[in-house]
Protein backbone atom coordinates (compact mmCIF):
# COMPACT_ATOMS: atom_id res chain seq x y z
CA UNK A 1 0.00 0.00 0.00
CA UNK A 2 1.28 3.52 -1.06
CA UNK A 3 0.74 6.38 1.45
CA UNK A 4 1.48 9.86 2.09
CA UNK A 5 4.72 9.92 4.60
CA UNK A 6 7.77 11.95 4.90
CA UNK A 7 10.59 10.28 2.77
CA UNK A 8 14.23 10.56 2.40
CA UNK A 9 15.52 8.27 -0.43
CA UNK A 10 15.13 4.83 -1.72
CA UNK A 11 16.97 1.34 -1.82
CA UNK A 12 16.37 -1.35 -4.07
CA UNK A 13 15.81 -4.32 -2.16
CA UNK A 14 13.44 -5.99 0.70
CA UNK A 15 15.38 -6.84 3.48
CA UNK A 16 15.90 -6.00 6.94
CA UNK A 17 15.67 -2.40 8.45
CA UNK A 18 19.26 -0.66 6.70
CA UNK A 19 20.07 2.10 4.89
CA UNK A 20 22.21 5.21 4.98
CA UNK A 21 19.27 8.08 4.32
CA UNK A 22 20.43 10.80 5.86
CA UNK A 23 17.10 13.41 6.76
CA UNK A 24 18.24 16.95 6.70
CA UNK A 25 16.86 20.64 8.04
CA UNK A 26 17.91 23.92 8.52
CA UNK A 27 19.34 26.26 6.75
CA UNK A 28 22.66 28.00 5.20
CA UNK A 29 23.40 31.81 4.14
CA UNK A 30 26.57 32.96 3.19
CA UNK A 31 28.01 36.58 1.39
CA UNK A 32 30.96 35.02 -0.49
CA UNK A 33 33.50 37.50 -2.27
CA UNK A 34 34.35 35.08 -5.17
CA UNK A 35 37.48 35.53 -7.11
CA UNK A 36 39.17 33.83 -10.01
CA UNK A 37 42.56 34.25 -11.52
CA UNK A 38 43.87 33.16 -14.06
CA UNK A 39 47.64 33.34 -16.16
CA UNK A 40 47.90 32.20 -19.53
CA UNK A 41 51.09 32.73 -21.13
CA UNK A 42 50.75 32.32 -25.22
CA UNK A 43 53.33 29.81 -26.72
CA UNK A 44 56.19 31.77 -28.96
CA UNK A 45 54.13 32.46 -33.13
CA UNK A 46 50.39 32.13 -31.25
CA UNK A 47 48.26 34.31 -33.90
CA UNK A 48 44.96 34.76 -31.98
CA UNK A 49 44.28 33.81 -28.24
CA UNK A 50 40.80 33.15 -27.45
CA UNK A 51 39.42 33.51 -23.65
CA UNK A 52 35.27 32.19 -23.29
CA UNK A 53 33.81 32.81 -19.50
CA UNK A 54 30.37 32.46 -18.44
CA UNK A 55 28.70 35.21 -15.84
CA UNK A 56 27.20 33.29 -12.98
CA UNK A 57 23.73 34.01 -12.75
CA UNK A 58 20.95 34.87 -10.26
CA UNK A 59 19.03 31.08 -9.37
CA UNK A 60 15.86 30.52 -7.29
CA UNK A 61 14.78 26.75 -6.30
CA UNK A 62 12.77 25.40 -3.42
CA UNK A 63 16.30 24.65 -1.48
CA UNK A 64 18.96 26.49 -3.35
CA UNK A 65 19.16 30.48 -3.96
CA UNK A 66 22.10 32.52 -5.22
CA UNK A 67 22.00 36.18 -5.92
CA UNK A 68 25.02 37.88 -7.67
CA UNK A 69 26.46 41.06 -7.31
CA UNK A 70 29.19 43.22 -8.34
CA UNK A 71 30.36 41.19 -11.26
CA UNK A 72 33.83 42.53 -12.40
CA UNK A 73 35.91 40.90 -15.55
CA UNK A 74 39.32 42.49 -15.46
CA UNK A 75 42.56 41.52 -18.00
CA UNK A 76 46.44 42.76 -17.71
CA UNK A 77 46.41 43.17 -21.28
CA UNK A 78 43.56 45.02 -22.94
CA UNK A 79 42.02 42.16 -25.95
CA UNK A 80 42.08 43.33 -29.48
CA UNK A 81 37.81 42.08 -28.94
CA UNK A 82 35.24 41.02 -26.82
CA UNK A 83 32.16 39.76 -27.77
CA UNK A 84 29.13 39.56 -24.54
CA UNK A 85 25.95 36.81 -25.41
CA UNK A 86 23.84 34.66 -24.59
CA UNK A 87 23.85 31.31 -25.82
CA UNK A 88 21.16 28.66 -26.56
CA UNK A 89 20.60 27.27 -22.90
CA UNK A 90 20.58 30.92 -21.33
CA UNK A 91 24.28 31.05 -20.24
CA UNK A 92 25.46 34.59 -20.64
CA UNK A 93 29.29 33.93 -22.66
CA UNK A 94 32.03 36.30 -22.50
CA UNK A 95 34.52 35.98 -25.42
CA UNK A 96 37.72 37.92 -25.52
CA UNK A 97 40.54 37.63 -28.07
CA UNK A 98 44.27 39.18 -28.54
CA UNK A 99 45.89 39.18 -31.74
CA UNK A 100 49.62 38.10 -31.75
CA UNK A 101 49.85 38.55 -28.16
CA UNK A 102 53.20 37.75 -26.71
CA UNK A 103 52.97 39.04 -23.06
CA UNK A 104 51.43 36.78 -20.08
CA UNK A 105 47.74 37.66 -19.26
CA UNK A 106 46.33 38.39 -16.18
CA UNK A 107 42.63 37.22 -15.80
CA UNK A 108 40.66 38.03 -12.33
CA UNK A 109 36.83 37.35 -12.15
CA UNK A 110 35.28 39.00 -8.78
CA UNK A 111 31.52 39.05 -7.80
CA UNK A 112 29.65 38.83 -4.28
CA UNK A 113 27.37 35.75 -4.04
CA UNK A 114 24.63 35.58 -1.94
CA UNK A 115 23.96 31.81 -1.44
CA UNK A 116 21.01 30.47 0.64
CA UNK A 117 20.32 26.77 1.20
CA UNK A 118 16.86 26.48 2.91
CA UNK A 119 15.83 22.47 4.16
CA UNK A 120 12.40 22.47 5.05
CA UNK A 121 9.42 20.17 4.22
CA UNK A 122 8.29 19.78 0.34
CA UNK A 123 5.21 18.57 -0.96
CA UNK A 124 5.35 16.89 -4.28
CA UNK A 125 2.57 15.75 -6.05
CA UNK A 126 3.96 15.07 -9.64
CA UNK A 127 2.74 12.04 -11.26
CA UNK A 128 4.61 9.48 -13.03
CA UNK A 129 4.75 8.75 -15.60
CA UNK A 130 5.50 12.41 -15.96
CA UNK A 131 3.20 15.10 -18.00
CA UNK A 132 4.94 16.80 -21.19
CA UNK A 133 7.58 19.28 -20.38
CA UNK A 134 7.13 22.64 -21.21
CA UNK A 135 8.68 23.40 -25.14
CA UNK A 136 12.14 25.47 -23.18
CA UNK A 137 12.75 21.72 -21.07
CA UNK A 138 12.01 19.43 -23.48
CA UNK A 139 15.54 19.57 -25.08
CA UNK A 140 16.71 18.25 -21.53
CA UNK A 141 15.26 14.34 -22.16
CA UNK A 142 17.77 14.24 -25.46
CA UNK A 143 20.50 11.30 -25.24
CA UNK A 144 23.75 12.85 -26.44
CA UNK A 145 27.47 11.73 -26.98
CA UNK A 146 28.00 11.95 -22.86
CA UNK A 147 24.70 11.02 -21.75
CA UNK A 148 23.14 7.93 -23.64
CA UNK A 149 19.70 8.02 -22.07
CA UNK A 150 18.81 5.63 -25.54
CA UNK A 151 21.46 2.72 -25.08
CA UNK A 152 19.41 -0.32 -24.11
CA UNK A 153 21.21 -1.30 -21.46
CA UNK A 154 20.73 2.16 -19.38
CA UNK A 155 16.85 2.05 -20.68
CA UNK A 156 16.25 -1.16 -19.54
CA UNK A 157 17.73 -0.53 -16.09
CA UNK A 158 16.11 2.67 -15.85
CA UNK A 159 12.61 0.75 -16.43
CA UNK A 160 13.59 -1.79 -13.85
CA UNK A 161 14.14 1.10 -10.74
CA UNK A 162 11.01 2.48 -11.58
CA UNK A 163 8.51 -0.26 -12.24
CA UNK A 164 5.54 0.03 -10.49
CA UNK A 165 6.09 3.76 -9.00
CA UNK A 166 3.46 6.80 -9.51
CA UNK A 167 4.81 9.84 -8.53
CA UNK A 168 8.20 11.50 -9.90
CA UNK A 169 9.43 11.49 -6.53
CA UNK A 170 9.36 7.99 -6.21
CA UNK A 171 11.31 7.21 -9.74
CA UNK A 172 14.30 10.23 -9.22
CA UNK A 173 14.79 8.88 -5.40
CA UNK A 174 14.89 4.91 -6.64
CA UNK A 175 17.12 5.96 -9.38
CA UNK A 176 19.41 8.06 -7.54
CA UNK A 177 19.23 5.63 -4.70
CA UNK A 178 21.08 3.03 -7.00
CA UNK A 179 23.28 5.53 -8.57
CA UNK A 180 25.02 6.14 -5.09
CA UNK A 181 25.52 2.71 -4.45
CA UNK A 182 26.37 1.57 -8.09
CA UNK A 183 29.29 4.27 -8.80
CA UNK A 184 32.29 4.42 -7.25
CA UNK A 185 34.19 8.10 -7.21
CA UNK A 186 37.59 8.13 -8.78
CA UNK A 187 39.50 10.65 -10.62
CA UNK A 188 40.51 11.17 -13.18
CA UNK A 189 38.57 8.53 -14.65
CA UNK A 190 39.26 6.76 -18.68
CA UNK A 191 36.52 8.24 -19.80
CA UNK A 192 33.41 10.45 -18.59
CA UNK A 193 30.23 9.34 -20.30
CA UNK A 194 27.02 7.69 -18.40
CA UNK A 195 27.65 4.33 -20.55
CA UNK A 196 31.11 4.18 -19.33
CA UNK A 197 30.17 4.94 -15.18
CA UNK A 198 27.20 2.65 -15.81
CA UNK A 199 29.76 -0.40 -17.27
CA UNK A 200 32.24 0.11 -15.06
CA UNK A 201 30.88 1.88 -11.70
CA UNK A 202 33.47 4.40 -11.37
CA UNK A 203 33.77 7.95 -12.60
CA UNK A 204 34.50 11.49 -11.27
CA UNK A 205 31.32 14.16 -10.90
CA UNK A 206 31.10 14.30 -14.38
CA UNK A 207 30.12 10.70 -14.47
CA UNK A 208 28.01 10.60 -11.67
CA UNK A 209 26.05 13.64 -13.60
CA UNK A 210 25.97 12.02 -16.83
CA UNK A 211 24.73 8.54 -15.65
CA UNK A 212 21.92 10.31 -13.17
CA UNK A 213 20.83 12.42 -16.01
CA UNK A 214 20.61 9.07 -18.67
CA UNK A 215 18.86 6.98 -16.55
CA UNK A 216 16.43 9.61 -15.54
CA UNK A 217 15.70 11.17 -19.25
CA UNK A 218 15.41 7.24 -20.31
CA UNK A 219 12.54 7.47 -17.49
CA UNK A 220 11.24 10.66 -19.58
CA UNK A 221 12.08 12.54 -16.76
CA UNK A 222 14.09 16.11 -17.74
CA UNK A 223 17.33 17.03 -16.10
CA UNK A 224 19.98 19.47 -17.27
CA UNK A 225 23.44 19.46 -16.53
CA UNK A 226 25.03 21.76 -14.05
CA UNK A 227 28.97 23.16 -14.05
CA UNK A 228 30.12 25.58 -11.50
CA UNK A 229 32.20 25.54 -7.99
CA UNK A 230 32.71 24.25 -5.33
CA UNK A 231 33.86 26.11 -2.17
CA UNK A 232 35.91 24.53 0.33
CA UNK A 233 34.92 26.48 3.70
CA UNK A 234 33.40 23.32 5.64
CA UNK A 235 30.58 23.15 7.52
CA UNK A 236 28.97 20.97 10.20
CA UNK A 237 25.56 19.36 10.43
CA UNK A 238 24.36 18.51 14.36
CA UNK A 239 23.26 14.55 14.54
CA UNK A 240 22.06 12.83 17.54
CA UNK A 241 25.22 11.41 17.69
CA UNK A 242 27.27 14.31 17.71
CA UNK A 243 28.85 16.27 14.21
CA UNK A 244 29.24 15.04 11.03
CA UNK A 245 31.42 17.00 8.71
CA UNK A 246 31.08 18.04 4.94
CA UNK A 247 33.94 19.70 3.03
CA UNK A 248 34.33 19.80 -0.46
CA UNK A 249 37.46 20.46 -3.14
CA UNK A 250 37.86 24.11 -4.16
CA UNK A 251 37.68 24.00 -8.04
CA UNK A 252 35.31 23.11 -10.74
CA UNK A 253 32.31 20.76 -10.39
CA UNK A 254 29.28 19.10 -12.05
CA UNK A 255 25.87 18.56 -10.64
CA UNK A 256 22.10 17.96 -11.93
CA UNK A 257 19.02 20.30 -11.97
CA UNK A 258 15.40 18.08 -12.34
CA UNK A 259 12.47 19.15 -13.22
CA UNK A 260 9.56 18.95 -10.92
CA UNK A 261 6.06 20.40 -12.87
CA UNK A 262 5.10 21.47 -8.97
CA UNK A 263 8.75 22.07 -7.73
CA UNK A 264 9.83 23.83 -10.96
CA UNK A 265 14.07 23.01 -11.30
CA UNK A 266 15.61 21.69 -8.72
CA UNK A 267 19.32 20.63 -7.65
CA UNK A 268 21.08 17.23 -7.08
CA UNK A 269 24.60 16.50 -6.24
CA UNK A 270 24.08 12.88 -7.69
CA UNK A 271 27.47 12.05 -5.43
CA UNK A 272 25.46 12.57 -2.42
CA UNK A 273 22.60 14.83 -2.29
CA UNK A 274 19.18 14.73 -3.32
CA UNK A 275 16.51 17.97 -3.98
CA UNK A 276 19.22 20.30 -2.76
CA UNK A 277 22.87 20.95 -2.95
CA UNK A 278 24.71 23.23 -0.29
CA UNK A 279 25.52 27.22 -0.17
CA UNK A 280 29.14 26.19 -0.71
CA UNK A 281 28.51 25.92 -4.76
CA UNK A 282 28.71 28.16 -7.10
CA UNK A 283 26.14 28.20 -10.27
CA UNK A 284 27.30 29.21 -13.40
CA UNK A 285 26.39 27.33 -16.36
CA UNK A 286 24.00 24.58 -18.19
CA UNK A 287 23.36 22.74 -21.05
CA UNK A 288 22.68 18.96 -21.92
CA UNK A 289 26.02 17.57 -21.09
CA UNK A 290 29.52 18.40 -20.30
CA UNK A 291 30.62 18.51 -23.62
CA UNK A 292 27.94 21.59 -24.16
CA UNK A 293 28.44 23.15 -21.43
CA UNK A 294 32.41 24.06 -21.85
CA UNK A 295 31.97 27.94 -22.54
CA UNK A 296 33.38 28.44 -19.24
CA UNK A 297 36.94 28.69 -19.07
CA UNK A 298 37.46 27.21 -22.64
CA UNK A 299 41.00 28.53 -24.37
CA UNK A 300 41.51 28.55 -28.08
CA UNK A 301 44.59 29.65 -29.99
CA UNK A 302 45.54 29.27 -33.70
CA UNK A 303 49.59 29.30 -34.59
CA UNK A 304 51.55 30.99 -37.32
CA UNK A 305 52.95 27.86 -39.67
CA UNK A 306 54.29 24.91 -38.11
CA UNK A 307 55.45 26.39 -35.07
CA UNK A 308 54.28 24.39 -32.36
CA UNK A 309 53.40 24.62 -28.64
CA UNK A 310 50.69 25.43 -26.21
CA UNK A 311 49.81 28.49 -23.84
CA UNK A 312 50.98 27.99 -20.47
CA UNK A 313 47.67 27.95 -17.93
CA UNK A 314 47.33 28.22 -14.33
CA UNK A 315 44.44 29.06 -12.41
CA UNK A 316 43.48 30.03 -8.57
CA UNK A 317 39.86 30.04 -6.83
CA UNK A 318 38.91 32.05 -3.33
CA UNK A 319 36.01 32.64 -1.39
CA UNK A 320 35.69 34.62 1.13
CA UNK A 321 32.84 34.23 3.75
CA UNK A 322 32.49 37.30 4.53
CA UNK A 323 29.50 36.07 6.59
CA UNK A 324 28.32 32.29 7.40
CA UNK A 325 25.54 30.86 9.51
CA UNK A 326 25.16 27.70 9.36
CA UNK A 327 22.16 25.92 11.15
CA UNK A 328 21.64 22.17 10.12
CA UNK A 329 20.65 19.02 11.77
CA UNK A 330 19.98 15.82 10.52
CA UNK A 331 19.00 11.73 11.17
CA UNK A 332 19.66 8.67 10.09
CA UNK A 333 16.45 6.82 8.74
CA UNK A 334 16.20 2.96 9.06
CA UNK A 335 15.96 2.46 4.91
CA UNK A 336 18.31 3.46 2.04
CA UNK A 337 20.82 2.33 -0.01
CA UNK A 338 24.45 1.16 0.97
CA UNK A 339 26.00 4.28 0.29
CA UNK A 340 25.68 7.99 2.20
CA UNK A 341 22.54 10.21 0.62
CA UNK A 342 21.03 13.25 2.27
CA UNK A 343 17.94 15.12 1.50
CA UNK A 344 15.26 17.06 3.18
CA UNK A 345 11.69 16.04 4.35
CA UNK A 346 9.67 15.28 1.39
CA UNK A 347 5.62 14.36 1.40
CA UNK A 348 4.94 12.36 -1.24
CA UNK A 349 3.80 8.82 -2.66
CA UNK A 350 6.63 6.48 -2.43
CA UNK A 351 7.26 2.67 -0.66
CA UNK A 352 10.03 2.59 1.16
CA UNK A 353 12.72 -0.43 0.14
CA UNK A 354 15.68 -1.04 1.83
CA UNK A 355 19.45 -3.05 1.31
CA UNK A 356 20.35 -6.03 3.22
CA UNK A 357 22.76 -5.13 5.84
CA UNK A 358 26.49 -6.30 5.65
CA UNK A 359 27.51 -9.26 7.39
CA UNK A 360 29.77 -9.00 10.15
CA UNK A 361 33.11 -9.71 9.64
CA UNK A 362 34.18 -13.81 10.95
CA UNK A 363 35.95 -13.73 14.12
CA UNK A 364 39.04 -16.07 14.12
CA UNK A 365 40.64 -17.26 17.74
CA UNK A 366 43.76 -15.87 18.52
CA UNK A 367 45.47 -19.45 19.07
CA UNK A 368 44.59 -20.04 15.15
CA UNK A 369 45.67 -17.00 13.90
CA UNK A 370 49.55 -17.42 15.60
CA UNK A 371 49.42 -20.67 13.75
CA UNK A 372 48.27 -19.57 9.94
CA UNK A 373 51.42 -19.57 7.62
CA UNK A 374 50.96 -16.02 5.99
CA UNK A 375 52.77 -15.70 2.53
CA UNK A 376 50.32 -14.43 -0.07
CA UNK A 377 51.15 -10.85 -0.57
CA UNK A 378 48.19 -9.13 -0.05
CA UNK A 379 47.30 -4.74 -0.66
CA UNK A 380 43.75 -2.95 -0.12
CA UNK A 381 42.41 0.02 0.39
CA UNK A 382 41.40 3.43 -0.82
CA UNK A 383 43.78 3.23 -3.68
CA UNK A 384 42.61 5.53 -6.17
CA UNK A 385 43.88 9.21 -6.40
CA UNK A 386 45.73 11.56 -8.80
CA UNK A 387 48.89 10.53 -7.69
CA UNK A 388 51.61 13.94 -8.21
CA UNK A 389 48.96 15.66 -10.16
CA UNK A 390 49.65 19.59 -10.44
CA UNK A 391 46.00 21.05 -9.22
CA UNK A 392 47.17 24.66 -10.59
CA UNK A 393 47.28 23.08 -14.22
CA UNK A 394 43.37 22.83 -14.40
CA UNK A 395 43.20 22.39 -18.55
CA UNK A 396 42.83 19.12 -20.28
CA UNK A 397 44.81 18.20 -23.15
CA UNK A 398 45.33 20.25 -26.05
CA UNK A 399 42.92 19.32 -28.78
CA UNK A 400 43.20 20.50 -32.60
CA UNK A 401 39.66 21.13 -34.53
CA UNK A 402 38.30 22.59 -37.50
CA UNK A 403 40.86 25.17 -39.78
CA UNK A 404 43.62 24.59 -37.17
CA UNK A 405 42.23 26.21 -34.25
CA UNK A 406 43.63 24.31 -30.92
CA UNK A 407 41.42 24.21 -27.60
CA UNK A 408 41.81 23.08 -24.35
CA UNK A 409 38.91 22.69 -22.00
CA UNK A 410 38.55 23.01 -18.18
CA UNK A 411 38.74 19.78 -16.08
CA UNK A 412 37.00 18.79 -12.99
CA UNK A 413 40.47 17.77 -10.90
CA UNK A 414 40.35 19.01 -7.62
CA UNK A 415 42.19 19.19 -4.80
CA UNK A 416 40.42 17.23 -1.93
CA UNK A 417 42.70 16.82 1.25
CA UNK A 418 42.53 18.05 4.80
CA UNK A 419 44.94 19.84 7.22
CA UNK A 420 45.91 16.71 9.50
CA UNK A 421 48.80 18.04 11.63
CA UNK A 422 46.92 20.63 13.37
CA UNK A 423 47.49 20.81 17.18
CA UNK A 424 43.92 21.26 17.79
CA UNK A 425 42.40 18.21 15.72
CA UNK A 426 43.24 14.63 15.22
CA UNK A 427 41.85 12.36 12.19
CA UNK A 428 41.52 8.63 12.45
CA UNK A 429 40.55 6.44 9.39
CA UNK A 430 39.08 3.03 9.56
CA UNK A 431 39.61 -0.18 7.80
CA UNK A 432 38.00 -3.42 7.25
CA UNK A 433 39.40 -6.43 7.40
CA UNK A 434 37.85 -9.96 5.74
CA UNK A 435 40.23 -11.93 6.31
CA UNK A 436 43.27 -12.54 8.58
CA UNK A 437 46.80 -10.37 8.16
CA UNK A 438 50.19 -9.71 9.10
CA UNK A 439 50.50 -6.38 8.21
CA UNK A 440 53.70 -4.55 6.69
CA UNK A 441 52.75 -0.91 5.79
CA UNK A 442 50.37 1.54 5.86
CA UNK A 443 50.79 3.71 3.21
CA UNK A 444 48.93 7.30 3.50
CA UNK A 445 48.36 9.66 0.82
CA UNK A 446 49.47 12.75 1.52
CA UNK A 447 51.55 16.21 0.50
CA UNK A 448 54.51 17.67 2.60
CA UNK A 449 54.44 21.25 2.81
CA UNK A 450 56.92 22.22 4.98
CA UNK A 451 58.00 22.66 8.87
CA UNK A 452 59.46 20.24 10.85
CA UNK A 453 58.95 16.99 12.84
CA UNK A 454 58.33 13.42 12.63
CA UNK A 455 54.88 11.18 11.63
CA UNK A 456 53.90 7.89 12.18
CA UNK A 457 50.57 5.66 12.34
CA UNK A 458 48.70 4.34 15.16
CA UNK A 459 46.96 0.79 14.46
CA UNK A 460 43.97 1.50 16.85
CA UNK A 461 41.20 -1.45 17.72
CA UNK A 462 37.45 -0.49 16.71
CA UNK A 463 35.45 0.51 20.21
CA UNK A 464 31.76 0.65 18.79
CA UNK A 465 32.38 2.22 15.75
CA UNK A 466 34.85 4.50 16.83
CA UNK A 467 38.94 4.28 17.78
CA UNK A 468 39.58 2.49 20.43
CA UNK A 469 42.54 1.51 22.16
CA UNK A 470 46.51 0.81 20.72
CA UNK A 471 47.06 -2.07 19.04
CA UNK A 472 50.80 -0.82 17.34
CA UNK A 473 53.05 1.60 16.43
CA UNK A 474 54.79 2.19 12.86
CA UNK A 475 58.36 3.14 12.32
CA UNK A 476 58.75 7.23 12.90
CA UNK A 477 59.35 9.29 9.54
CA UNK A 478 61.11 12.30 9.40
CA UNK A 479 59.74 15.10 7.73
CA UNK A 480 62.42 15.92 5.76
CA UNK A 481 62.42 12.54 4.42
CA UNK A 482 59.23 12.75 2.96
CA UNK A 483 60.46 14.35 -1.14
CA UNK A 484 58.63 17.21 -2.13
CA UNK A 485 57.23 16.92 -5.21
CA UNK A 486 54.08 18.38 -7.16
CA UNK A 487 50.68 16.62 -5.62
CA UNK A 488 50.17 13.97 -3.31
CA UNK A 489 51.74 10.46 -3.20
CA UNK A 490 51.99 7.58 -0.95
CA UNK A 491 53.89 7.76 2.29
CA UNK A 492 54.21 4.14 3.85
CA UNK A 493 54.66 3.58 7.27
CA UNK A 494 56.58 0.11 8.11
CA UNK A 495 55.33 -2.42 11.16
CA UNK A 496 58.08 -4.75 10.19
CA UNK A 497 60.05 -3.96 13.13
CA UNK A 498 57.52 -6.02 15.33
CA UNK A 499 54.33 -7.14 12.31
CA UNK A 500 50.68 -7.54 14.38
CA UNK A 501 48.20 -10.11 13.01
CA UNK A 502 45.23 -8.68 12.71
CA UNK A 503 41.92 -11.31 12.71
CA UNK A 504 38.94 -10.03 10.12
CA UNK A 505 37.36 -6.75 11.65
CA UNK A 506 37.35 -3.66 12.15
CA UNK A 507 40.43 -1.42 12.61
CA UNK A 508 41.55 2.51 12.95
CA UNK A 509 44.46 4.47 11.16
CA UNK A 510 45.51 7.33 13.53
CA UNK A 511 48.36 9.87 12.62
CA UNK A 512 50.59 11.27 14.90
CA UNK A 513 53.45 13.39 15.04
CA UNK A 514 56.04 15.55 16.30
CA UNK A 515 57.08 18.89 15.84
CA UNK A 516 54.97 21.37 13.48
CA UNK A 517 54.61 19.14 10.20
CA UNK A 518 52.69 20.98 7.62
CA UNK A 519 51.15 18.11 5.94
CA UNK A 520 47.62 17.23 4.10
CA UNK A 521 46.20 13.87 3.99
CA UNK A 522 44.12 13.25 0.17
CA UNK A 523 40.74 12.27 0.53
CA UNK A 524 37.99 10.92 -1.71
CA UNK A 525 34.43 11.90 -2.01
CA UNK A 526 32.01 9.88 -0.38
CA UNK A 527 33.21 6.77 0.89
CA UNK A 528 34.26 4.11 -2.13
CA UNK A 529 35.94 1.44 0.19
CA UNK A 530 34.32 1.87 4.26
CA UNK A 531 32.03 2.13 6.36
CA UNK A 532 29.83 5.77 5.86
CA UNK A 533 30.66 6.49 9.73
CA UNK A 534 34.30 5.38 9.00
CA UNK A 535 35.86 8.81 8.97
CA UNK A 536 36.33 10.49 12.54
CA UNK A 537 38.06 13.21 14.07
CA UNK A 538 37.88 14.95 18.13
CA UNK A 539 39.85 17.87 19.20
CA UNK A 540 42.69 16.63 20.93
CA UNK A 541 41.85 17.60 24.43
CA UNK A 542 38.47 15.47 24.18
CA UNK A 543 38.32 11.82 25.13
CA UNK A 544 35.47 10.96 22.58
CA UNK A 545 35.71 10.64 18.65
CA UNK A 546 31.84 12.54 18.28
CA UNK A 547 33.01 14.11 14.81
CA UNK A 548 32.45 12.27 11.76
CA UNK A 549 33.41 13.33 7.83
CA UNK A 550 31.52 12.63 4.90
CA UNK A 551 34.59 11.18 2.88
CA UNK A 552 37.14 8.65 3.38
CA UNK A 553 41.01 9.74 3.22
CA UNK A 554 42.88 7.62 0.74
CA UNK A 555 45.01 4.65 2.08
CA UNK A 556 46.39 1.28 1.64
CA UNK A 557 46.96 -1.77 4.08
CA UNK A 558 49.95 -3.86 2.44
CA UNK A 559 50.96 -7.11 4.23
CA UNK A 560 50.57 -10.96 4.11
CA UNK A 561 47.07 -13.27 4.39
CA UNK A 562 47.26 -17.43 4.54
CA UNK A 563 47.20 -19.43 1.36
Amino acid sequence: MKRLVPVLCLALAAAHAFGENYLINGGQESRIRYRLTQRVQPAPGTRTLTLSYVVPGDFSSPTYNQRIEDFRLTFSVPPSERKDETDNRGNAVVRVVWNRPSAAIDVSMQFTALNRTVLQTLRSAAPYPPVRPPADAAAYLKATEQVQSGDPGIRSRAAELVRGVTTEFDAVQRILSWVVDHMRYVTPPQQYDALYSFTSGKGNCQNYSHLAAALMRAAGIPVRIVNGVTLKQPYTVKTPEGEFAFRLGQGRHSWIEVLFPDLGWVPFDPQQTELFVSNRFIRAEVGLDNKETVNDGLVRWTQSGDRGGQPVFEEGITGEFVSDQVSLNMEKQAYGPRNMLVCPDVKAEFVPVTVAPPPPPITVPRDRLDRLDYTRRFVFGNLDFPAGADFLVTRGPAERGAAGEFRMEKNFLVETAEYVTTKMTQYAQVFVLKKPLKLRRIGLALHAFGGNGQLWVELVRDAGGKPGAAIATSDFIALDGIPRKPGYDWVDFSFDASPPVLSPGKYWICLGFTGSPVVNWFYTYGKPVGPVDGTRYKGVYDADWSGALAYEFNYRIAGHTPE
